[in-house]
């Protein structure tokens, strides 16, 4: 526990949570339905990139000594003894006073030791298929692509730990990796509980409010890579609590994530159904908003995250403690959010003793960071995440933020 005793430091229950986390089984899948996934091993380059010599832009194969003298005052005019197309694989001879018109992505011919773009020619492309003006004298290699200058055969293209997205499935295509190594997804279930919860829709009464916790958790979830594969809402009970547990484990849930029932008022259904059972443990961290924060393993090897019922409350846990324990399970070798320092553009209230995680607003051009709402922080000001896409972290033995502190900030 933290010096305050009662209160459990952020990092102290972040260790506990990750010291639970069991990386999950390996598969093998072709690169483009492993998009989204973990490497857990490294993809390596089955060939060259590029595959060879090629031209980068539209014009004529040279050698350079025949334009060395090349000007617009004094153009070179060179023979054009072949043509070479996109997908051509030929490697046509030619000699001195001689050039070969060529495509971007051609194959360079042997013979030649620079191209010259079409722009610096009289007349182009269309009207050289029997000769060419040449107007600038190419540097030697000009505009030419090397075999193997971005990658060579056996070179990791991806690493182990890596996500593979959009970016990484496109290079390990182009250097000819055809299966990799990835780590399942994690399956997750998500229960939001609460006799006061409508779904989504719903027209409000009341005492009875829309369900934001559920969507929320449930896109969360799949922007980390995880599969969900129960959403649920359960009303004040523990025995209902107990049921979608069973559920969620028979649908082979690697983790099940419940949002409300976990504080120590009259209805908890959470603490009611998991206190003392000795495998979910109730702490009180020092953080603000997300003070209450349950999490166990079950007998099954399940996780379980219990998080505070208000929606902001519920962004951060996920930020502070979920989101890294899916990304660990995943064998990802980053797990959390980019960091960065900015100033602060207004003044705002602190809690005392505890860190604050206030969704914020930045501003990249001036690195400043304000509060996404006028109120403040808030657990409950679930309308400000709409336009919030950090969140400041002030430590606890910070009493007041004023314009001009210097903020550390999470990116999300």
């Amino acid at each position: 526990m933290s010096a305050a005793g009662s209160r459990r430091t952020v990092e102290e229950q972040l260790a506990r949570v990750l010291g639970a986390v069991r990386t999950l089984p390996v598969g093998t899948l072709t690169v483009t339905d492993a998009a989204g996934r973990t490497l857990a091993a490294d993809a390596t380059a089955a060939h060259d990139i590029p595959l060879f010599d090629n031209s980068a832009m539209d014009g004529f194969a040279v050698r350079g000594a025949d334009v060395a003298t090349a000007s617009p005052e004094h153009p070179v005019t060179l023979r054009v003894v072949a043509d070479l197309p996109a997908g051509a694989s030929d490697d046509p001879a030619f000699g001195e006073g001689e050039a070969v018109r060529i495509m971007t992505g051609s194959p360079t011919p042997s013979a030649a030791d620079a191209i010259v773009p079409f722009e610096d020619t009289a007349g182009g492309l269309a009207d050289s298929l029997g000769a060419v003006r040449v107007l600038s004298a190419p540097a030697s290699g000009a505009f030419v692509r090397r075999r193997g200058a971005d990658l060579r055969a056996g070179d990791a293209v991806v690493r182990a730990g890596e996500r593979l997205g959009a970016f990484q499935v496109a290079a390990a295509v182009a250097a000819g990796v055809g299966r990799v190594d990835v780590t399942r997804a994690p399956r997750v279930a998500v229960v939001s509980t609460g006799s006061e919860l409508l779904t989504p829709g719903e027209t409000p009464t009341r005492g009875r409010i829309p369900d934001s916790n559920g969507p929320l958790l449930t896109q969360l979830v799949r922007d980390v890579d995880a599969e969900v594969v129960l959403v649920a809402r359960v009303a004040d009970d523990a025995g209902a609590v107990h049921d979608v547990t069973a559920e969620a484990v028979a649908r082979g849930a690697d983790v099940i994530v419940f949002t409300g029932g976990v504080s120590a008022g009259a209805y908890e259904p959470v603490r009611g159904a998991f206190d003392g059972a000795g495998e979910v443990e109730f702490a009180s961290v020092a953080m603000q908003p997300g003070k209450p924060q349950a999490f166990g393993v079950l007998g099954a090897g399940t996780l379980v995250f219990g998080l505070p019922g208000n929606p902001v409350s519920v962004a951060v846990s996920f930020e502070v403690f979920v989101r890294p324990a899916l990304l660990a399970l995943q064998g990802r070798a980053e797990i959390h959010r980019a960091r960065a320092v900015f100033t602060a553009a207004a003044d705002w209230n602190t809690p005392p003793g505890r860190r604050q995680y206030l969704p914020a607003v930045v501003d990249l051009r001036e690195r400043t960071v304000r509060p996404a709402t006028a109120g403040g922080s808030g657990s409950h000001l679930a309308g400000g995440l709409a336009r919030a896409h950090a969140f400041a972290i002030v430590p606890a033995e910070v009493e007041r933020v004023a314009a001009g502190d210097e903020i550390d900030v999470m990116l999300v």
